[in-house]
């Protein structure tokens, strides 16, 4: 079987934060080779995948001498001829081989990293995209691209509370033309902060780092730039927020560092609806933390026809957490990150549970990002109908826009773009 699985080699690499990273190269018998890149996240949820970092003080503690390590002493002689297109199978034995709940012996970096790279090597083995391979002769959407232009929180040292002002553009027919949607937004915020003063860079993915008095502050900022870039806010181009909320809180109440201090779960609730109906928002990202599930809830029930209401940290792309979300009224769409998890099956159990649940599925970028690409493949092969990947600037962001483009050239008059089709239930219907 020329599929099967020849060498496995794990190397350190760097990521978009200058940290070392895992990358996996999987070689077949066929000749065919996949590569890919783990990325890391600065926000993470206490229910996630584990990195396997070298502590110390080389590299600030993030060096990856032992994930690499692994990969050569353990992982590569694990899965050394098995079929590369036995998916599942390749990180059911990864799963086992580390066993532990989370990927902490091993680590989440390494088993990531290993886990695409064997899908890459697979669909280089049958001599096809890796969007096409997955989607497997089914009709596949272009995602609807989630695009940050203000970066804060985690990612922006907590400038602004909130940790993501992004846009969306559902109308935009086309996944290019959503791009220049944005880019006209983008140049039009930057224009607003450096008129406001003073303007201070870009954060971690590339949002234009947060210069505000208060998180209405910022709310109001991005509305008049998209005005001021010739669209119609709330109709050509609405807003999306990654509140992170996990970073803000603990079990007595939130704290927004920007507006009146300590709020409990009731109130913080109240602020995030406040916002949704005074602003053109159309998606919501963590409103509350991991485990504050009554106040999602009171979110979701609130707003939810009408706004997406995303699960990252509570749900951790796990499939079992989804199901559970779901019978709990909890969120109304899942953010996908491979590397939360762990392995691509499990991601994509995730995903199905989202879908069959009738939510939304973003497949999202980390904020430690490379050249990697895999997502832009992810998001189109499995009809996700969303991508988050951070703002339109910074290679390692614009490396995964611009591969969606030439997926999109590549279906061709095919090319389906999600738009509106992309959210649960009414939201679509409400604000078409």
């Amino acid at each position: 079987m020329t599929s099967r699985i020849a060498s496995v080699t794990g190397r350190q690499l760097w990521d978009s934060r200058g940290r070392p990273t895992v990358e996996a190269e999987v070689h077949l018998e066929s000749g065919a080779i996949g590569r890919s890149i783990a990325p890391a996240g600065a926000s993470r949820g206490a229910h996630e995948a584990i990195d396997l970092r070298d502590g110390g003080d080389v590299f600030g503690g993030f060096g990856v001498n032992r994930a690499v390590a692994g990969i050569g002493a353990e992982i590569a002689g694990a899965i050394t001829g098995m079929d590369a297109r036995d998916q599942a199978g390749v990180d059911n034995m990864l799963c086992d081989l580390d066993g532990t709940p989370n990927k902490a012996r091993l680590g989440a970096n390494a088993i990531v990293a290993v886990s695409m790279a064997v899908l890459h090597a697979a669909a280089a083995d049958a001599r096809e995209p890796l969007w096409r391979y997955l989607a497997d002769r089914k009709k596949v959407r272009v995602p609807l691209p989630e695009i940050q232009i203000f970066g804060g929180g985690a990612h922006a040292g907590r400038r602004t509370d909130v940790q993501d002002f992004m846009v969306m553009c559902p109308k935009a027919g086309s996944f290019r033309r959503a791009l220049e949607i944005t880019d006209d937004v983008y140049r039009a915020a930057g224009r607003l902060m450096e008129a406001k003063g003073p303007l201070s860079g870009v954060a971690d993915e590339g949002g234009w780092w947060p210069n505000f008095a208060s998180n209405e502050d910022a709310l109001d900022t991005l509305t008049r730039a998209i005005d001021a870039s010739g669209h119609r806010a709330g109709d050509d181009v609405f807003i999306s927020l990654d509140i992170a909320a996990n970073e803000l809180g603990d079990a007595d109440g939130y704290t927004l560092a920007l507006d009146d201090g300590r709020l409990s779960g009731e109130e913080m609730a109240a602020r995030i609806i406040a916002w949704s109906k005074r602003y053109p928002i159309l998606s919501i990202e963590d409103p509350a933390g991991q485990d504050d599930w009554t106040t999602m809830a009171a979110v979701t029930a609130a707003v939810g026809e009408c706004v997406q209401i995303i699960g990252d940290d509570v749900l951790v792309t796990n499939a079992a957490r989804v199901e559970r979300a779901a019978e709990a009224g909890v969120c109304n769409a899942a953010l996908i990150k491979v590397n939360q998890v762990g392995t691509v099956t499990e991601a994509k159990a995730a995903l199905n549970a989202a879908v069959a649940r009738g939510w939304g599925a973003i497949v999202s970028a980390r904020s430690g990002e490379s050249e990697d690409v895999t997502i832009a493949h992810l998001a189109t092969g499995w009809d996700a109908g969303q991508l988050k990947v951070g703002s339109f600037t910074r290679s390692e962001r614009m490396a995964k826009w611009n591969e969606m483009l030439r997926i999109e050239e590549a279906i061709g008059t095919d090319a389906e773009f999600a738009g509106f089709s992309a959210f649960a239930g009414s939201i679509g219907r409400v604000n078409a």
